[in-house]
């Protein structure tokens, strides 16, 4: 900035430009017009600002044909109200059309009042609240603002913010003006979320203090509305107290901060992010700074300022010079536009005639400056303007990064692939601390680790070129928010701490998690379900090949083998065609013998059933039937037993009792329980799901506690328990517990969806880039190499295999093949009814043929029927010879009884039973 002696020079101007017109007056033929501009004597804010307004008017007169602006400057102190109302006054009385200023809000008001009634156009470019009242149209009739409208800028800092993803933040101010520019930043949050805190600084310089009251709060989000002088100091400082790294952010809401030397601060590892009305590599600002800088120097007077550090109330100053310069030209070509000398204290008020009209003019006028477009309200204000999002950057300083417009918000300028590119380049020099949950002995060094988790990590280092430090966490805890305490343990407390840059374990990526700490996209997916032991196995059993069928379908094929081969038995007695000739070549022989006695019968059903057959077959009709019911029965009974004796042969029998969670809700034998302060825990705690509900209050209320510190007791607690505990955990735990625990199992399908994710502190630069090495790790495959190396081949995994479920539930019971046997029955029923017909026809053709009552030949064939010991009986051809008794033949031996039947049947059993055993048998019927 310029020194004192400078800026007394520039006070004479004034003088001398009045002594030339007065001298010279107007040789060019242009018209005077007057213009006030008032500065307050604050050397270092007015100075530039006074350059910036006296060369736009003088660019504007070299521009012009018709008038010229005559520059009339007056200066008052920011405080001094009286001596403000005096110098307007004065400046209405040498007919100035328009006054520029002042900056303070409190002299401006004067000022603002003083042109109302003189209908002085007021051209203001500072920030200015809209009255708690509301504005009335009537005192801001003659106010024109070319400073961003306040409710405007403030929306414009909440949309940074939401943009950011900022869930809380701290912010720092130094006056209540900065607190009332921020209004809408404090409305965005509701009740529901965190609080947002507010903290002030006064004069003294020592600002550490406060800074380690924001650092020991955790807080890593601040916004800084101070003056632009105390910016530099207060960061400054903050990096003496270490709050400048990489997890704290800043928003610096000043206009100004472009103008302010960062280079000290340029290599922080913080974001710090400001606002910026005007695009500094534009020609304008350029063509402005080459006349200030060419202007001081005709002036024997040094002046030095880049375009990147103009501040925003000297571009004001320029760009309200010209729309001003704009509207007199254009209203000057209708109309010749006269100033005129006012007095604020004259009985007869008079007012400008045209001032009205230029300002009604400005405010439908839209034009382009330094600063942007430039469009008014109804009321003078500047509501429609652009501001370029800047960020300091070790390499180029401020570097803009987006834009933001009332329209459309916030417009990244940059693309994700230049973001991943800073990112990835800012990893390189860096060693990232890696928090693991202790688990057992305590390791040091890199070399000493060992497992998915360091495999992961060192895999995403690969990728992007980065060094890490492994760490335990002392607690051993993945991390739960104490409501009590209101704080943190486990992991995540490690990240709030700023003691580890990433955690990586087996640690849930939860809504709760999330509103504390970032996490990467998740590396693996998983879901709760339930860690059991296995049913004791039962013995091996010498006779497993009957397990195929139960017990009870054994005795009913044991029952009906026995039925049917008594039934086939009886009924052959009965069937008349299966008596047969033992002779087939002896036409004449006298007797016919019956092969089916009882081991026949027998060996005939076994053969069927063993899918043998049987070389003698039933002849009649009724055992026929019975032999093909017997065998469909059998056909079925072996290809069922057959389909499932495989299965039973290699299978363990199990028993098990619980098959979901909903089972062990329906209980109360069984215990059960989770990790305390786990995600798992949360999940049921969370749950609006009736069984889950259920779930919950068992644990909770159970005696003693069920829940347990680790994944690894929850293990043991299940082993030991003897099916008397189930613990419900994370899937993909449980995976890696039963490849190495054979005696425990997995029981029913997962309960709910979710990932695990590397944790880091809320808005760590690095998430992107981390989740892209994530990522680029899974499409190659290489996570899914990591779980099956580590699940199934390291330390011992692969070592057990699926068991099929329980044989029981693929035993065949009688409820299976129950119809079999209803089959059978109906056909054995079948068959003895045409047994018996066939019978009945039998005897009534021996009572016809050897002329007796039916009775006689029924009583007679029954008889011989049930004598189970004779297998072969006399054809009947002759009679007796007793005439005495005058008994007579039963049997004609003209007829040969199914003769032609007994061709090919040279193999039947023949019996030795004689002609004599004929009359023991009592065939023969003696007459009466």
């Amino acid at each position: 900035m310029q020194g004192m002696g400078r800026v007394v020079s520039v006070h004479y101007l004034p003088a001398i430009l009045l002594l030339v017109h007065a001298l010279c007056g107007s040789v060019d033929g242009k018209r005077e017009i007057p213009v006030g501009a008032i500065f307050h004597q604050v050397p270092d804010h007015s100075y530039e600002s006074e350059i910036a307004f006296r060369y736009a008017v003088e660019r504007v007169n070299m521009h012009e044909k018709h008038f010229e602006l005559v520059p009339i400057v007056r200066y008052v102190s920011p405080e001094d109200s009286f001596r403000t109302e005096r110098k307007v006054c004065e400046l209405a009385a040498e007919g100035v059309t328009a006054v520029f200023g002042p900056s303070s809000l409190l002299t401006a008001g004067i000022v603002g009042s003083v042109c109302k009634t003189l209908e002085i156009p007021h051209i203001i470019t500072h920030w200015d609240p809209e009255p708690l009242g509301g504005i009335e149209a009537e005192l801001r009739a003659m106010t024109i603002n070319l400073y961003p409208e306040a409710d405007v800028l403030s929306r414009a800092l909440a949309d940074l913010i939401v943009d950011y993803s900022w869930k809380s933040f701290t912010i720092i101010y130094d006056s209540d003006e900065g607190l009332m520019r921020l209004k809408d930043i404090l409305q965005i949050h509701g009740p529901a979320d965190a609080p947002i805190t507010v903290r002030q600084i006064d004069d003294d310089p020592d600002y550490r203090p406060l800074l380690k009251d924001i650092q020991s709060s955790g807080e890593s989000h601040i916004i800084l509305e101070i003056r632009p002088d105390r910016i530099l100091e207060l960061l400054r400082q903050a990096k003496e107290v270490k709050m400048l790294e990489e997890y704290q952010s800043y928003i610096i809401t000043s206009l100004d901060a472009h103008t302010i030397d960062f280079e000290e601060l340029r290599y922080s590892r913080s974001n710090i992010t400001a606002l910026r009305l005007m695009d500094t590599k534009s020609f304008d600002i350029k063509n402005a700074v080459h006349d200030w800088e060419q202007g001081e120097a005709r002036m024997k007077r040094p002046f030095r300022v880049s375009p990147e550090h103009v501040r925003t109330e000297s571009a004001l100053y320029n760009d309200a010079v010209k729309i001003y310069a704009t509207a007199i030209r254009e209203l000057d070509a209708t109309e010749e536009i006269t100033p005129a000398r006012l007095s604020c204290g004259s009985k007869n008020l008079r007012q400008w005639p045209f001032g009205l009209r230029i300002v009604n003019y400005m405010k439908v006028k839209t034009e382009h400056g330094i600063t942007g477009p430039i469009i008014f309200d109804d009321f003078g204000r500047r509501a429609h303007f652009h501001l370029d999002i800047i960020e300091l950057s070790k390499d180029e300083g401020f570097k803009k990064i987006a834009t933001w417009d009332p329209t459309h918000g916030v417009n990244y300028t940059r693309s994700q692939g230049e973001v991943y590119s800073q990112i990835v380049e800012s990893l390189q020099n860096k060693t990232f601390i890696v928090a693991e949950k202790k688990d057992g002995e305590f390791l040091e060094g890199n070399n000493r680790f060992e497992g998915y988790s360091l495999e992961l990590i060192d895999g995403i280092s690969k990728i992007l070129g980065f060094q890490y430090r492994m760490e335990l966490v002392p607690d051993g805890k993945y991390g739960s928010y104490n409501k009590v305490t209101k704080k943190w343990d486990g992991l995540v407390k490690y990240l709030l701490d700023r003691k580890a840059d990433l955690a990586v374990c087996d640690l849930t990526i939860t809504y709760e998690r999330r509103t504390a700490v970032d996490f990467t996209m998740p590396f693996m997916t998983l879901g709760i379900s339930i860690l059991y032991a296995k049913p004791v196995q039962q013995p091996k059993d010498l006779f497993s090949f009957l397990s195929p069928l139960s017990l009870d379908v054994w005795i009913y094929m044991a029952t009906a083998y026995l039925g049917v081969s008594v039934l086939l038995f009886v009924l052959s007695r009965m069937a008349p065609a299966d008596w047969e000739n033992p002779h087939p070549c002896k036409q004449d022989n006298d007797e016919v013998e019956n092969i089916w006695d009882m081991c026949n019968a027998l060996w005939l059903t076994m053969g069927s059933i063993m899918g043998q057959g049987c070389d003698i077959l039933p002849k009649a009709i009724s055992t026929r039937l019975v032999a093909g019911m017997w065998w469909f029965f059998a056909l079925i009974m072996l290809s069922s037993y057959t389909a499932n004796l495989a299965a039973f042969l290699t299978m363990e029998r199990m028993d098990a009792t619980i098959e979901s969670a909903e089972d062990l809700a329906k209980q109360s034998k069984i215990k059960y329980g989770v990790v305390m302060g786990g995600s798992t825990m949360a999940f049921f705690q969370t749950s609006n799901f009736s069984t889950y509900q259920r779930m919950w209050a068992s644990m909770e209320s159970a005696r003693p506690s069920v829940f347990t510190k680790s994944n690894d007791e929850g293990r043991d607690r299940v082993i030991k328990g003897k099916r008397m505990y189930a613990f419900l955990m994370e899937s993909t735990s449980l995976e890696y517990i039963t490849e190495r625990y054979c005696d425990l199992t997995q029981i029913g399908g997962l309960l709910d969806s979710k990932g695990y994710g590397i944790a880091m502190p809320v808005n760590s630069p690095y998430r992107t880039a981390i989740s892209g090495a994530v990522l680029k790790m899974q499409e190659e495959g290489k996570l899914y190499q990591l779980k099956t190396r580590w699940w199934k081949e390291m330390r011992g995994g692969g070592q057990c295999t699926e068991v099929p479920n329980s044989s029981q539930e693929n035993e065949l019971g009688i409820g299976n093949v129950g119809g079999v046997f209803v089959v059978l029955a109906l056909g054995c029923f079948c068959a003895f009814l045409i047994g018996i017909l066939e019978f009945l026809w039998n005897v009534r053709k021996v009572a016809v043929e050897e002329k007796v009552t039916p009775w006689d030949a029924l009583k007679a064939e029954l008889k011989f029927a049930l004598n189970i010991a004779v297998t072969s009986k006399p054809v009947h051809n002759t009679l007796s010879e007793s005439t005495a008794s005058g008994k007579s033949s039963l049997r004609s031996k003209s007829e040969s009884r199914r003769g032609s039947e007994l061709a090919g049947r040279g193999h039947s059993v023949r019996t030795a039973a004689s002609l004599s055993n004929l009359d023991k048998s009592g065939l023969a019927f003696d007459k009466h």
